[in-house]
């Protein structure tokens, strides 16, 4: 199922679009187009969709989603992490993969309460996780506290990425390691098609019928074409401080994995 995209010598393809370069403080687009912050849009719309979000997610993905998750996991696995930080953990999915990997303590942050009310329900049987609502741009913890942080489809969400990178950086011990798993666009022009197709038809048409909140599935797409993926996310990361980073393509190019350490 998954398939590994060559990487060039600095790490990934590149795209590049005055779209994305605009978007690498954080996109500029927002769920609702209010006055509010793009952070409290955010919110409200995970806080909307709450109750039929898993459903969706692995419907739309057909399952692949845990295919994504399971390898990313894997990956984290390599370097056996102690205390694990899972940013924008939603309903706590990717923390409960983690805990396979039998760590000390896994805390999972969200600013949507009614995500992590439904992660809370999920992780009962998991005592080494805790969830807690919190913001990816001022996490409240020590510097050097986690040897891993994850975020799995969570950074396109962020008001400001840099920022975002750079307190899950923070909060890194020295030799830790950020895992990012994040839509990205395919190369294939054939691919590319067909994805978009789905993601701009089917997917938000299905989304407003069973989550009631037309404005999340159309916000996806638009949130995935703006997000400077590939070279442009590595070229953040880089920024932010992160070293020996690696990207790594799944599904002809629909999703990334990034991994780089403090």
């Amino acid at each position: 199922m998954y398939f590994w995209g060559k990487l060039n010598k600095k790490g990934c393809s590149v795209v590049s679009t005055a779209h994305e370069k605009a978007s690498s403080m954080g996109t500029p687009l927002t769920p609702y187009n209010t006055e509010e912050s793009k952070k409290q849009q955010v919110a409200t719309m995970f806080n909307n969709v709450a109750g039929t979000y898993d459903f969706l997610n692995h419907f739309f993905s057909m399952g692949i989603d845990k295919l994504w998750r399971r390898k990313l996991v894997k990956l984290i696995g390599r370097k056996q992490p102690k205390m694990i930080l899972d940013v924008a953990t939603g309903t706590a999915d990717l923390a409960i993969a983690e805990s396979k990997l039998h760590p000390t303590k896994i805390i999972g942050v969200d600013i949507s309460e009614k995500m992590l009310a439904v992660g809370r329900e999920k992780i009962k049987s998991y005592p080494m996780i805790e969830l807690q609502l919190g913001d990816s741009e001022a996490l409240q913890f020590p510097d050097n506290t986690f040897d891993a942080v994850s975020v799995s489809f969570g950074v396109r969400n962020f008001e400001n990425v840099p920022k975002g990178l750079s307190e899950m950086r923070r909060v890194l011990k020295p030799g830790g390691t950020l895992y990012v798993l994040e839509f990205s666009k395919p190369r294939n022009w054939f691919i590319q098609k067909l994805y978009y197709f789905y993601f701009c038809n089917v997917l938000p048409f299905i989304g407003k019928l069973v989550s009631k909140d037309a404005r999340a599935y159309s916000y996806l797409p638009e949130s995935v074409r703006l997000f400077p993926d590939g070279q442009q996310f590595v070229e953040l990361l880089q920024q932010a401080g992160y070293k020996d980073i690696e990207c790594k393509t799944l599904t002809f190019g629909i999703s990334t994995i990034y991994i780089a350490g403090k």
